[in-house]
């Protein structure tokens, strides 16, 4: 079984044990974190279910496992002509989730 889910705005593909790095989330470590954002679910047999925009009542759950920053880039900016540069770096926060279980809530 696998989902397609969204959190800060991009799109994963999740499957039960998946380890993911996602923007972070405002979630300490060990705590566990759901996403209820889950654009398509497919079970292991039966047809796949795409949602408009969401799958209603599908829910995926992880816990965190890492709250930390990436590797460092560097970012150069210059003008020609004009004897300005400038250079700066950047690590992107980051969140490292693994999903523990993908289902459908029946209520």
């Amino acid at each position: 079984m696998y989902a397609i889910i969204v959190t800060g705005g991009k799109q994963y593909r999740v499957e039960n044990g998946d380890v993911i790095y996602v923007e972070k989330l405002d979630v300490n470590e060990e705590e566990t974190v759901s996403f209820d954002k889950v654009i398509a679910l497919s079970p292991d047999k039966g047809a796949m279910k795409v949602g408009k925009p969401y799958v209603k009542n599908a829910v995926v759950t992880g816990k965190v496992l890492k709250n930390g920053k990436g590797k460092k880039i560097t970012v150069f900016t210059y003008k020609p002509k004009k004897g300005s540069a400038r250079k700066m770096g950047h690590r992107q926060p980051y969140t490292k989730v693994q999903i523990e279980n993908i289902e459908i809530v029946t209520e």
